[in-house]
């Protein structure tokens, strides 16, 4: 038997056809990912989110010249919000890049280790987070939630939770 995995999502040509508030969250990304600090590797990533309190909380890629000890700007934000506003929904989040070698034109996605991450934090509030993903410049994508960037997330009632 051959079962097919897909994925939908709306596709915007630049963030000017994004609503406010969607466009408030893109730029405070953009924003942030000005201060990556990513001096090895020269590919700066920004992420915001938008609390379901109105706040909207923003962080960047950290890395380290000992690499296993840099941390994505994903984790970094959704670690932040956990711990500073714990009883708060994650309603949204936009993820943005930008690279010292070339313009990237074409969103890019969160990597695998995110993506897990990104998808508890969705599993545990029991609120899809919206996803909007951008490059440098060019297109927007908007995903329903974090669980379409991964659909065989790491999931299971069989590990117990102390």
């Amino acid at each position: 038997m051959v079962e097919r995995f897909s994925t939908t999502y709306n596709s915007y040509g630049s963030i000017d056809e994004l609503i406010p508030i969607d466009k408030k969250l893109l730029k405070k990304a953009e924003e942030i990912l000005e201060h990556a600090y990513s001096v090895y590797s020269g590919f700066s990533v920004g992420a915001a989110a938008l609390l379901d309190n109105g706040e909207i909380i923003a962080a960047n890629n950290q890395e380290n010249i000992a690499f296993p000890s840099s941390m994505c700007a994903e984790r970094v934000l959704f670690y932040f919000c956990k711990a500073n506003f714990p009883n708060c929904i994650i309603e949204k989040v936009a993820i943005t890049v930008k690279a010292v070698e070339k313009i990237i034109n074409e969103p890019i996605s969160p990597c695998g280790g995110c993506r897990q991450v990104m998808f508890e934090y969705e599993r545990n509030q029991e609120k899809s987070i919206k996803v909007f993903l951008k490059g440098e410049v060019g297109k927007v994508y908007e995903l329903s939630s974090v669980e379409d960037l991964l659909p065989l997330a790491f999931k299971t009632d069989v590990l117990k939770r102390y």
